[in-house]
């Protein structure tokens, strides 16, 4: 693992790029944000003992935010699975915070799921009742 120093402003990583880096951030802030339709929508804000990018140590698909400091931030870059291991059997705390997070993420996006799938079958609905 690598540590890094980023300073304000500077882009860590864009989206769309291939990347199998996940970053734990030891000081600063970093946010983390997509672009849609030329507009920049901010998913979060991340701070000390934060983490982001898991999902590139798992899928080699490119990468679906940006992410960049929002003030000068030290991190450590985590690039291969075996490394996040080393880190989370030394650093037990952080495991268990990494899977509360990753619980917690994992449910708002299936109830983000539901709610669109929701509103696809109440609009197939509304449709064949008007076919009628």
């Amino acid at each position: 693992m690598n540590k890094i120093n980023i300073q304000a402003g500077q882009i860590i990583f864009r989206e769309g790029e291939l990347n199998n880096s996940m970053y734990i951030i030891t000081s600063g802030t970093v946010e983390i944000f997509f672009t849609h339709k030329n507009s920049a929508t901010r998913l979060a804000l991340m701070k000390k003992g934060d983490f982001f990018g898991e999902m590139a140590l798992f899928r080699a698909k490119p990468r679906t935010a940006t992410a960049r400091a929002v003030m000068d931030t030290e991190m450590v870059a985590v690039e291969s699975k075996q490394q996040l291991e080393r880190y989370l059997l030394a650093n037990p705390e952080f495991a268990a915070k990494m899977v509360r997070i990753l619980a917690d993420r994992l449910a708002n996006t299936n109830e983000l799921l539901i709610s669109k799938l929701n509103e696809i079958t109440t609009k197939e609905i509304e449709y064949q009742i008007e076919e009628k």
